[in-house]
């Protein structure tokens, strides 16, 4: 008797998402759900209504004064948030409440009690909820991660964040919101460094102690800080090193090493040159392993950079990993798993630079876990009144 074929999963179901918020790296969003054949851009929401409208009319979508409104009319599976960063909290809480999963731009917040809110409220709700580190989606970064926990390096023993940028002033000027403390939520560790910051946690694991020092080097005409270091012991053991930096003309590179018990290194640079600016720049240069000294794969670094280079020149890699980690979501929300990113992970980062601000305010190591405080200073950020 003739066996009957197994059932096939069913074609993923296509999603409605919405965009909330509709800045410069919304577009980014945009065009990646675009290229997704199992989504679809169905409506956006901005704290300004003037941005929304410009916004739908460009991609051909209804845009909505209330968030909730948007989710329910519109039957919205996934609302990604794209406002700056103090300004996560709201909408993404007011679109998990009415039902909908919640992807969010890194950071997850600017401080943890937003980020501890958003978290509740999403498992409150019963819905997923994810943090953009489109990063961990670079073939370098993933050969890393594969080459640690493969048990190539040994147990990791000493990881290190080196990212040197430049922003200058036409960047600053470019939004409202960017330099400030209360709009931008902090400087190059709330903006540029969390994708650094989010790869050290994913390869080393979690954190016992923090010192760290943040300055404002040669940016005056902003409140936030341009530059941040610290030291740091992991649970497993290990220690690790970050310097983050917006001082350096015209940009360097943004890179993460991690040194193995056994005496091998991988490493990756995740940035090169002048740094990728959201709406305002490309990415220049292509994501590559800069280190790898894993016995017997040594001469595999120029294979690899070559194999990554010629990927790179066939792709917009502005758009093409926020497509990748869009799809990751979609995914878990097709096969009931978690997506890669999860709320948890975006606030460790969190709680990273939170720990630095602290403990340059304090003049102290910062013992981990950390809870929100309850006082008006931002953690340090601007003086406690």
């Amino acid at each position: 008797m003739k066996k009957e074929p197994t059932t096939r999963n069913p074609q993923p179901v296509t999603r409605n998402i919405a965009i909330l918020g509709c800045g410069k790296v919304a577009h980014l969003h945009a065009k990646a759900i675009q290229n997704l054949p199992n989504a679809r851009l169905a409506g956006v929401w901005s704290r300004s209504a003037k941005s929304a409208e410009t916004f739908a009319a460009q991609y051909g979508v209804p845009f909505y004064s209330e968030v909730e409104d948007l989710i329910k009319n519109e039957n919205i599976s996934l609302a990604i948030v794209c406002t700056p960063h103090p300004f996560h909290r709201e909408p993404a809480e007011k679109a998990a409440l009415s039902g909908a999963n919640i992807l969010v731009e890194k950071p997850l917040a600017s401080t943890l009690e937003d980020a501890d809110s958003i978290i509740t409220t999403c498992r409150n709700a019963g819905v997923k909820l994810g943090v953009i580190s489109q990063r961990r989606w670079y073939a370098p970064v993933q050969r890393v991660k594969a080459a640690i926990e493969a048990g190539k390096i040994g147990k990791p023993v000493f990881g290190t964040i080196n990212m040197l940028g430049w922003r200058d002033r036409n960047y600053y000027d470019a939004d409202e919101w960017r330099g400030s403390w209360k709009m931008e939520g902090g400087g190059v560790l709330v903006n540029q460094a969390p994708h650094q910051l989010d790869i050290l946690l994913w390869l080393m694991g979690e954190i016992d102690e923090v010192y760290g020092l943040w300055k404002n080097l040669n940016h005056p005409y902003i409140e936030v800080e341009d530059t941040a270091v610290a030291i740091v012991k992991f649970k497993n053991g290990g220690i690790g090193n970050i310097i983050v930096s917006n001082s350096q003309k015209p940009g360097i590179y943004g890179k993460v090493h991690v040194h193995g018990e056994n005496g091998a290194s991988v490493g990756v640079q995740t940035d090169g040159g002048a740094m990728f600016i959201a709406g305002m720049s490309g990415i220049l240069e292509p994501p590559v392993n800069d280190l790898w000294s894993v016995p017997g794969e040594e001469k595999m670094l120029e294979q690899w950079k070559a194999e990554d280079a010629a990927h790179f020149c066939s792709i917009d890699p502005t758009v093409f990993y926020m497509e990748r980690q869009i799809e990751d979501f979609l995914d878990a929300l097709e096969n009931n798993r978690e997506p890669l990113v999860i709320g948890e992970d975006g606030r460790r980062t969190v709680e990273l630079f939170t720990a630095i601000y602290r403990s340059t305010r304090d003049n102290k190591p910062v013992k981990f876990p950390l809870n929100s405080e309850n006082r008006n200073d931002m953690d340090g950020r601007f003086k406690y009144e």
